[in-house]
């Protein structure tokens, strides 16, 4: 066979192989973004991609949960510190200038302690969310903006990390004697109110602090994969310099 002939014979080929891939599962996805990979990813491979992403994900949310987890993870981070609830601030405002400032001191500090113990619970889902990245999933990411990828395992893991929270939550706030601190700010305010016919407070404290927990950790993944974007010294493995190198 000359050069000619195998020459001709290769777009029916390939047309045959790409008809055939796309009557199966998850094909059609894969031949769509073949010509886009080299041309905008640097030459990478899909799988390059993929695994690149993949490991900027576990990078970065390993940090953050490692970060947020400890002593004063929150309670000494000013970006993701959880403050009085505002629903109840008319409470607080109340009693610093009754003199009870130790008083809600204490209780910030309570709520902060219960969002460091509920992290630790967080890293098998965010590993089972960035196992399940598709090809769509990389190539958006990859071409996205600096929290992209954050975004993608917020939207993957958010309800599942709310479910898993809240029983870890509700564990913290025993183990740190949330309520302890709680109970006798609003009774003492309370007690004041039911005289003047102002409104009670109790606000849902398990859902405040699973919300502003989920809020924080987020907020420092995105910190963390905006530094592998674009600190050279945060893409700690090859695959990382790869990827991120060529974007």
């Amino acid at each position: 066979m000359n050069y000619h002939s195998y020459k001709n014979m290769k777009k029916p080929v390939f047309f045959s192989i790409a008809l055939t891939c796309l009557m199966l599962s998850g094909c059609a996805e894969l031949i769509a973004l073949l010509p886009k990979i080299g041309s905008k990813s640097g030459g990478l491979t899909t799988e390059e991609v993929i695994r690149g992403l993949k490991e900027a994900l576990k990078v970065g949310a390993s940090n953050s949960v490692s970060v947020a987890s400890k002593t004063d993870g929150f309670f000494r981070n000013p970006q993701i510190f959880i403050p009085f609830p505002p629903e109840a601030i008319k409470v607080k405002n109340a009693l610093e200038k009754a003199g009870f400032s130790n008083l809600i001191k204490n209780f910030e500090l309570s709520l902060n302690r219960a969002a460091e113990e509920a992290t630790k619970r967080a890293m098998p889902i965010f590993r089972n969310a960035i196992i399940s990245m598709t090809i769509t999933d990389a190539m958006g990411i990859l071409r996205g903006s600096d929290n992209a990828a954050t975004m993608y395992l917020k939207s993957k893991t958010e309800a599942n990390l709310r479910s898993e929270f809240t029983p870890v939550v509700k564990a913290a706030i025993q183990k740190v004697e949330v309520t302890r601190y709680w109970n006798p700010i609003a009774s003492t305010y309370n007690k004041v109110a039911a005289l003047t016919g102002g409104p009670l407070v109790n606000p849902n404290l398990e859902e405040y602090i699973t919300r502003k927990g989920l809020d924080g950790l987020f907020f420092l993944i995105a910190h963390e994969e905006k530094k592998i974007r674009e600190n050279p010294a945060a893409r700690v493995s090859e695959i990382l310099r790869k990827v991120f190198g060529t974007k």
